[in-house]
């Protein structure tokens, strides 16, 4: 009786869960391009003069994408993430940011190449 009632519980509880959706296959590497694009949008500022928008370039870029909230605020968050990761040990353009900010759009452009060629209708 008691097993009864568990299952019956377990299936009304299942059965008022919101559905979550599924990723699209490219989720993972998104969430990726969107870290490097934080990551750039702390950097750049320190070693460039007239910096690229990536702030605008991420929005835009989600726009496009048309996420569910949930693959937005991932997204997002990814951005916060690369974005703090440089911003605790950068204050100034030195060798090492600039290295990483080549390293990084160069990860980027594969990345994003990579995303509209396998995955871009």
């Amino acid at each position: 009786m008691k097993l009864r009632l568990a299952a019956i519980a377990l299936l009304l509880a299942i059965g008022t869960a919101p559905a979550l959706a599924i990723d699209p296959p490219y989720q993972r590497q998104m969430e990726r391009l969107a870290e490097i694009m934080g990551s750039l949008y702390f950097l750049q500022p320190l070693c460039s003069p007239a910096p690229e928008d990536w702030r605008a370039q991420m929005a835009e870029l989600i726009a496009l994408d048309e996420p569910d909230e949930d693959r937005r605020q991932r997204l997002a968050g990814a951005f916060n993430v690369g974005y703090t990761a440089y911003s605790r040990f950068h204050r100034a353009c030195t060798p090492a940011a600039r290295a990483a900010m080549t390293r990084l759009l160069v990860e980027a452009e594969r990345t994003a190449r990579e995303i509209h060629t396998r995955f871009a209708e």
